[in-house]
Parts: C-alpha cells; sequence; structure tokens
C-alpha cells in the first residue's frame, strides 16, 4: 500500500495525477497522507501502470510539507489534457526501520561496495535472502532509495 500509482477522490469518482512538474516534494506528501513514512522515489510515465478514468490533478507544486495532497498547489480539479501513460506514482519507505543495533535492515552483499550485490534482510535476528519471485526494477529502487545509493 506504500508504493504505487497516485490516484486521488473527487465528486465520488476516483482519477489519477498527471506527472507533469510531479516530484520527490509531492510524493512526499502522498507518503505523509498515507501514514508510509517517507518518499523514496517519485517515479513518472505510469511507472506503476496506467489508471483508468479522469487524470483529475496536474501541475502539483507540493513544498513537501503540507500533511494533504489537496493543500498542495495544482491547476485546478477538473479532467486535463494528460494521458495515462503520464499518471505519477510515489514509492515510500512504508515504515521501513532499523534493526534494534542500528544497523539497515537489508543489506547488498557480495559485490564490490555497498551499492550493488545480493539482497540480503535482518529479521528475527537473522540475515536472510529475498527470492526474486515478482522481483522487478520498482523494488530495487525501493531498496537502492533505502541503502541512500540512488
Amino acid at each position: 500500500r506504500c508504493a504505487g500509482r497516485v490516484e486521488v477522490q473527487h465528486g465520488g469518482q476516483w482519477g489519477t495525477v498527471c506527472d507533469d512538474d510531479w516530484g520527490l516534494p509531492d510524493a512526499a506528501v502522498v507518503c505523509r497522507q498515507l501514514g508510509c513514512g517517507d518518499a523514496l522515489a517519485a517515479p513518472p510515465g505510469a511507472w506503476f501502470g496506467e489508471g483508468l478514468g479522469p487524470i483529475w490533478l496536474n501541475g502539483l507544486r507540493c513544498r513537501g510539507t503540507e500533511e494533504r495532497l489537496v493543500l498542495c498547489r495544482h491547476r485546478g480539479w477538473r479532467p486535463h489534457v494528460c494521458a495515462h501513460e503520464e499518471d505519477a506514482s510515489a514509492v515510500c519507505s512504508g515504515g521501513l526501520r532499523r534493526a534494534a543495533t542500528g544497523g539497515p535492515t537489508v543489506r547488498l552483499v557480495g559485490a564490490t561496495g555497498r551499492c550493488a550485490g545480493r539482497l540480503e534482510i535482518f529479521h528475527a535476528g537473522q540475515w536472510g535472502t529475498v527470492c526474486d519471485d515478482l522481483w522487478g526494477l520498482q523494488d530495487a529502487a525501493v531498496v537502492c532509495r533505502q541503502l541512500g545509493c540512488g
């Protein structure tokens, strides 16, 4: 629930947000509103697939400190001339926490440097690997952001 296409409800109907001017401050507001921690990425171009229905918001200009998306400047609540291939997305930390020892809950091992390698996660006092079933670029992006690797 803390990563995906951004959708908003207006007038009882769900619609998407255009990625024009979409950035990390906008995603930060979405993550805060959803209780999903910090924004790790603000992928453009329907990163999580194209939505259906109206594109309600365009040209969002959040400062990143707003409590809700509706408090950000935008071009008005109306269907916008924007294709669903431009639906905005957000990737939030989702409450990812550091281990009790202060170390990260995830790490990459087996390659040169800390920003490449096999993914391992710390759980119940031990390190284990993560299966690659359904693994994709979006998942890797979350890990890279969590590790501060870009």
